[in-house]
């Protein structure tokens, strides 16, 4: 009895807002991801992953307050390395969520990853439809649902030689705006050295460490209900983004760029 005692006791651990983690910290913190609602392959790769990154990293986590422990929501991050995905996934487990991600279509054709996408119930952007909306209707039918959809807004990693945030799509706000969800802005610093983009294979030793700045919802409610037209749609991005930057900023100890390097 006194052993399964201490055993939730360590279960319910949590680390101290910007505690660096080391191995056993990691350990610890990844017993307390949220794991109702994975499916099969998805909580195959996510603990496959998380093992990697208990080995070749150091977490400082900060702000997973921020995330509603329910209810649709939308998180948004820069986007420097193939390693962020896994970062994120992370961060969003511990603060108790369990992310989907939105991605291209063709990834659920393709061997196992397909696996990973439906059992995770993933969603993908049907890009070809013949609307902008309607490329994000499973996205907005998810965050209706309840669940908690994750963005990479640039789309893609970002060329700006300083790895600052890039201009976004507007995907993240069409959505946001359509369901009134609150966008919580999440950066995300260190991926690059992990796995730098155009890396076969992570770089683990010496340890890299990754950090993880969530900041409170980006005000939109001022946007919310109006019809969602170009100038609209780049307002809220334009916030999503400088929320993003600034977070960025306060992890580097740095001033931001006036303005964003376009995509």
């Amino acid at each position: 009895m006194r052993v399964m005692a201490l055993l939730r006791t360590r279960d319910r651990w949590t680390p101290l807002e910007g505690e660096l983690l080391g191995f056993g910290r990691m350990q610890a913190y990844g017993r307390r991801f949220a794991r109702h609602g994975r499916g099969a392959w998805y909580h195959f790769a996510i603990e496959f992953v998380w093992q990697l990154l208990t080995l070749g990293t150091r977490f400082r986590v900060r702000g997973a307050r921020h995330l509603p422990s329910s209810g649709g929501a939308v998180v948004v991050s820069n986007h420097l390395s193939f390693a962020d995905s896994a970062t994120l996934t992370a961060f969003c487990l511990g603060a108790g969520r369990v992310p989907r991600y939105l991605a291209k279509a063709s990834l659920w054709r393709a061997p196992v990853i397909g696996s990973v996408m439906r059992s995770g119930r993933h969603i993908p952007v049907h890009r070809g439809a013949a609307t902008a909306a309607d490329a994000y209707r499973d996205a907005v039918a998810a965050v209706r649902g309840g669940e908690c959809v994750t963005i990479f807004p640039e789309a893609t990693f970002s060329a700006d030689p300083a790895g600052w945030p890039m201009k976004g799509k507007t995907g993240a706000a069409r959505i946001a705006l359509a369901t009134g969800a609150p966008v919580i802005p999440v950066a995300n610093w260190g991926t690059h050295d992990l796995l730098p983009a155009g890396a076969w294979f992570p770089r683990m030793a010496p340890r890299r460490t990754v950090q993880l700045l969530a900041g409170p919802p980006v005000d939109l409610s001022d946007l919310t209900g109006r019809e969602p037209t170009r100038a609209v749609l780049a307002e809220a991005t334009t916030r999503i983004m400088a929320a993003v930057t600034a977070l960025l900023g306060e992890i580097r100890g740095e001033q931001p760029p006036s303005a964003p390097r376009e995509a």
